[in-house]
């Protein structure tokens, strides 16, 4: 917690000023194959359905998704493109308007809700819910991080699953490094990196460095091995849950880029 009491995710500062680091061209680039890896994955796409349907039907033929913690809208505006009904929540005011004027200019339609992810839940309305790039983890309190896949799985329909996309803690101790520092969107970007409790957590300090001016930023990122990660999803309710290591579906080991769970209900 900051002085005022409020988690540092909720400082809208904070999501300003690192989002040209943090939504670099590469993150754009990105994301055909991670829509394409959650269609493969979750097993739904637009288009599956049998012909011929129509009204209330055809309606619910059309594959929903939840994306939690949605950003500038990334994967929700390429899901709506590729004919999902999404709906979209973050904390983050601005982030929400450019998603919604980026959806605008696509000529999609996309839900968009301002709220702590903890607290939204929509019963039985999604055949997918998301929380991708890195969002797990972040909540003072390890017991949200569970509450987050508890109202996941209560907003997911029969057969519909949760994706989570985070740092394994694998990969946090195999690609550990104190700091280093780079050039992007325009700032020299400055990191410095700490354990945390005997890896409970990774501690980051990013400095951003543009035109004499300074910003500089601490959190803690919560960090879970595949197994881990697993159990609480399994606590949580669901009744399956597969680990992968990239969106093509290559298995979680020593090679893994990333940690992906999809929590089956």
């Amino acid at each position: 917690m900051g002085e005022t009491g409020k988690e540092w995710f909720s400082e809208a500062a904070f999501w300003e000023r690192f989002a040209p680091v943090m939504f670099d061209p590469d993150r754009w680039a990105e994301v055909p194959a991670v829509a394409d890896g959650i269609e493969r994955l979750a097993g739904k796409a637009p288009g599956k359905n049998p012909a011929g349907r129509a009204g209330a039907d055809r309606a619910r033929s059309v594959p929903c998704a939840l994306d939690l913690c949605c950003g500038t809208g990334r994967i929700s505006i390429e899901l709506a493109l590729r004919g999902w009904q999404t709906v979209g929540v973050d904390i983050t005011a601005s982030y929400l308007a450019a998603a919604r004027e980026s959806a605008d200019d696509e000529g999609v339609a996309l839900e968009l809700i301002e709220q702590d992810v903890r607290r939204f839940v929509r019963p039985a309305a999604f055949d997918v819910a998301l929380n991708l790039y890195v969002s797990f983890g972040y909540f003072d309190n390890a017991a949200d991080d569970a509450l987050l896949a508890r109202n996941a799985l209560k907003s997911l329909r029969p057969h519909g699953c949760f994706i989570i996309e985070t740092l394994g803690k694998e990969i946090a101790v195999r690609e550990f490094t104190d700091g280093e520092w780079f050039e992007r969107g325009g700032y020299t970007v400055l990191t410095e990196f700490s354990v945390v409790d005997s890896w409970a957590a990774l501690r980051n300090r990013w400095i951003l460095l543009k035109d004499g001016e300074r910003f500089d930023r601490s959190f803690d990122q919560r960090l879970y091995s595949g197994t881990e990660l697993r159990r609480l999803l399994l606590d949580a309710g669901f009744s399956s849950v597969e680990l992968y290591g990239e969106w093509d579906g290559e298995p979680y080991d020593e090679k893994a880029r990333v940690l992906i769970a999809v929590a089956r209900v």
